[in-house]
């Protein structure tokens, strides 16, 4: 290889390297920004830069917003969140598999009609669901939160349809030969093998629930309230003391950011593996 390619390969792998390092800090910069802004006093925020260190670094701003209510905002959400993905995935696994390993008259008509609810918006179904829990008298519970999320999700569904397709059907089918039923083969064959992309759907849920906004806004206040809805009160009530605001975004964002940490080997093998497919 001559000179003048190798120059220009390294040319393009800077650029390239640089453009990504570039794409890192417009993402990590914010959140970096928002945790110092949560450790410092009032009075620091207000007369030195955003960008100066805390001096001292405090815990009012967290220990004020855990007095307004927040406390009891973040463990709604995380039982909110649990019960939702937990619901999500076991529903989802069950109707994948049917759709991928099984045979049934109109499986696969099935399978797209569900598959295309992905294209109606979110906002359409927001006034049925509401006006259905207020005629059950279920607005401002629990079961408002987590009862129109619980059972599966197009998206789940599809990929572990896909995923599902992969394993063999030899491996299915000598199981079955020795007896095995067919939740014995989901639960201890299938499942097991598909711990990457449960991982990745699991992360993927808990992000997006922990991250529910506009239904829990509609259906759940008061002692129901979920942390997104906490956060956005909090800023309208303090609207001139982003210490406090920032504390409570900073509460909401590091669940989400030691959840990556802990799942992302899986979420990388799964990417890989749908890249390979």
């Amino acid at each position: 290889m001559s000179s003048e390619p190798r120059r220009a390969a390294a040319v393009r792998s800077v650029l390239a390297y640089l453009l990504l390092i570039a794409g890192a800090l417009s993402t990590v910069a914010p959140l970096v920004l928002g945790a110092l802004t949560a450790v410092k006093t009032p009075r620091q925020f207000a007369t030195d830069s955003p960008l100066a260190l805390p001096d001292p670094v405090t815990g009012e701003n967290f220990r004020a917003v855990v007095d307004q209510g927040l406390g009891r905002a973040v463990a709604v959400t995380a039982l909110m969140t649990v019960v939702i993905t937990a619901g999500q995935l076991i529903t989802s696994i069950l109707a994948a598999y049917a759709v991928a390993c099984t045979e049934f008259r109109g499986r696969d008509l099935l399978f797209w009609i569900y598959l295309a609810t992905m294209m109606v918006p979110t906002i359409v179904t927001l006034i049925p669901l509401y006006l259905m829990f207020a005629r059950l008298g279920w607005l401002n519970t629990f079961w408002a939160l987590v009862l129109p999320f619980a059972f599966g999700s197009p998206y789940a569904i599809f990929l572990l349809r896909q995923y599902f397709r992969g394993i063999p059907g030899e491996m299915i089918g000598a199981a079955r030969l020795d007896g095995a039923s067919t939740l014995d083969i989901l639960w201890h064959i299938v499942v097991p093998m598909s711990r990457p992309v449960l991982a990745t759907l699991t992360v993927i849920t808990i992000v997006t629930q922990w991250n529910s906004f506009m239904w829990p806004l509609v259906a759940g206040s008061g002692r129901w309230q979920v942390l997104t809805v906490a956060t956005a009160d909090l800023q309208t009530r303090y609207n001139e003391q982003w210490t406090l605001v920032m504390a409570a975004t900073t509460l909401a964002v590091v669940p989400l950011v030691v959840l990556f940490v802990v799942f992302q080997r899986q979420v990388l093998r799964s990417v890989a593996w749908t890249g390979l497919k």
